[in-house]
């Protein structure tokens, strides 16, 4: 009926399961795991509602277990990237005219599913496809893949109850419809989460989605693709192909009906689709909108007065979480002359303390990293490291591929701030430390700030309230999620906007032009707040810090609801800011 206004429902950050042993969470994920362990599962395309088989098999394999086989995806051709697009044009009218609600109930559905029946299936994927520990699958898998889904229904109510005013004697009204045309969807694989939003975010806006995910994540793809068609997805508005990355975007990016691309992944990749986009636009039936993230080159900078126990947590759980495999995982740092001895020792004995291996194991911190690709790449670097006499090798340096692809935590201490390993994206558990003299703080943040090519998150670690400030405002330009006193991952769906600069794009399509620097606050310990512009609310003591925002106008007064400035749910759509991506997917 058209005669209604739904009530959306104001969303809630989905609550994380802890796992503890004989927890009725831990039961259900093991169960899962060992029965998806006892099987191979064949993962077909999925094209206008028909699962596409076509013989050609591509075999999968746990990155930490190689030995054993979960099962195989069916590559396409050519042919098959045509027929995705030719469903996603034919379903296009029919989703589009679909009222708003209507679409929006679909994945609020599919969040109840995430959160409750498939919890423990989409977590499991994610630990064998990706080899994330059972801990970092609750926090992607489940929890924040439900809150895309459940905070972009609430952002896409923000925007279209945007209307304007009108003069006396008329009324205006503003319309959005979706993209003439279909979107690609291309997404990474260290995050299903990401694989998730990236794909339903423009269909929940009416448009429809051709959507090439990772081969590496392929696994919990499909099992992301299974919860949407539970929840009430129509044959065509989705449309999944495993065909090369290369040749199915140039087949898409030559495309008349091309409307736009919603990406993560690499800096090359993304300015060659860019240059591909621009190169084609006489043939485009309209410009196509570009959402993009890529890269990192994260850091965490110490002041003297830093609390030692903050920076050392900061460092390990920054670094080596997930192997490193984040675009905003610390990969450089600036360690005080004053303070080193001391962080170090506790950086040293939590180290000794770091179980690498199976992920299945629940006492297991780091799993592998994500391929033979990725290990290559990463101890490349490491050995490059190891022959510089600028550095030394203070933790770690080894590998090992004969049963997955296992690299150790790894801390270099160089004498040069600008090493190889403090320049370039690296994306894997490496860590480069820089210890500076006390006195040359400015002159140090000058180096952070001119180092790297990207600018997407930052940390300070200070007690020393006058230096943060004078840190914040040298820093200015150096990352778009800039933290104090917390690590520099972290930012949450619908708490903190995600995003960046420099070498790290995210293009916007309208509405605000410019980088968004977020600064996240912890107060004596790792505790975490958000500042958006407006004002910081602080209480309690250090170990119970609690920071909000207050926003006039919001509907529950003093919580405010943070929007991105790019690569994240809805942007791609309306032509303005509005959704909140994780800074990857860790709010522990």
């Amino acid at each position: 009926m058209p005669n209604k206004i739904a009530l959306i429902p104001i969303p809630a950050n989905e609550p994380i399961l802890g796992y503890m042993p004989n927890s009725p969470e831990r039961k259900a994920l093991k169960a899962e795991l060992n029965r998806r362990k006892s099987m191979e599962y064949d993962i077909p395309m999925f094209i206008n509602g028909k699962e596409v088989r076509t013989g050609n098999l591509i075999n999968m394999f746990p990155p930490h277990e190689l030995s054993h086989k979960i099962g195989q995806y069916h590559k396409g051709n050519a042919a098959h990237v045509h027929q995705a697009i030719d469903a996603a044009l034919q379903a296009r009218q029919k989703w589009a005219n679909m009222h708003w609600e209507d679409r929006a109930s679909i994945f609020l559905k599919a969040a109840d599913l995430i959160a409750g029946p498939y919890r423990a299936a989409i977590n499991a994927a994610t630990m064998l496809a990706q080899s994330k520990n059972a801990f970092q699958a609750e926090i992607d898998a489940a929890c924040e893949l439900a809150d895309f889904l459940r905070f972009n229904v609430y952002f896409a109510a923000q925007i279209y109850s945007e209307q304007p005013i009108s003069s006396p004697g008329m009324r205006n009204t503003i319309e959005y419809r979706p993209l003439e045309g279909f979107v690609y969807a291309i997404t990474p694989f260290n995050f299903t989460a990401i694989s998730g939003n990236l794909s339903a975010s423009p269909i929940m806006m009416g448009n429809v989605v051709v959507w090439k995910p990772s081969n590496t994540q392929i696994y919990s793809a499909w099992t992301v693709m299974e919860i949407f068609r539970e929840a009430g997805l129509p044959d065509g508005v989705l449309n999944m192909v495993f065909f090369n990355a290369s040749e199915t975007t140039d087949i898409i990016l030559s495309h008349r009906e091309f409307a736009g691309v919603h990406f993560t992944g690499s800096t090359g990749v993304f300015n060659s689709i860019w240059e591909t986009i621009g190169k084609n636009l006489h043939q485009y039936k309209n410009y196509p909108r570009i959402v993009g993230e890529t890269g990192g080159k994260d850091f965490i900078f110490a002041h003297p007065s830093a609390d030692v126990d903050v920076l050392a947590t900061a460092l390990l759980r920054g670094s080596f979480e997930f192997q490193g495999q984040k675009c905003s995982a610390c990969s450089r740092a600036y360690v005080p002359k004053s303070i080193w001895d001391a962080t170090w020792e506790k950086m040293y004995n939590a180290l000794k303390t770091f179980k690498i291996g199976n992920v299945e194991n629940f006492t297991v911190m780091m799993g592998a990293v994500i391929s033979e690709a990725a290990y290559n790449r990463i101890t490349r670097y490491i050995e490059q490291a190891k022959a510089n006499p600028d550095n030394i090798i203070m933790y770690g340096g080894n590998y090992d591929k004969k049963k997955g692809y296992f690299i150790e935590p790894t801390v270099i201490l160089t004498k040069d701030p600008k090493s190889l390993t403090m320049v370039e994206e690296i994306f894997g558990p490496v860590l480069t430390i820089y210890v500076y003299e006390d006195e040359m703080v400015e002159d140090v943040l000058h180096l952070v700030d001119t180092t790297s090519e990207y600018a997407l998150t930052g940390a300070i670690i200070a007690q020393d309230m006058y230096a943060v400030e004078k840190m914040k405002n040298a820093l200015t330009n150096s990352a778009g999620n800039f933290y104090i006193n917390d690590k520099c991952t972290g930012a949450v769906v619908g708490q903190q906007p995600f995003g960046g600069a420099a070498g790290f794009v995210e293009p916007q399509t309208g509405g605000q032009i410019g980088r968004r620097r977020v600064v996240l606050v912890g107060i004596g310990t790792l505790a975490r707040g958000v500042h958006r512009g407006d004002h910081i609310v602080v209480s309690g003591p250090g170990s119970q810090t609690g920071v909000g925002i207050t926003r006039r106008g919001h509907p529950r007064g003093k919580r405010g609801v943070g929007t991105a400035t790019g690569a994240g749910a809805l942007d791609v759509i309306a032509g303005r800011v509005a959704s909140a991506r994780p800074g990857q997917a860790d709010r522990v």
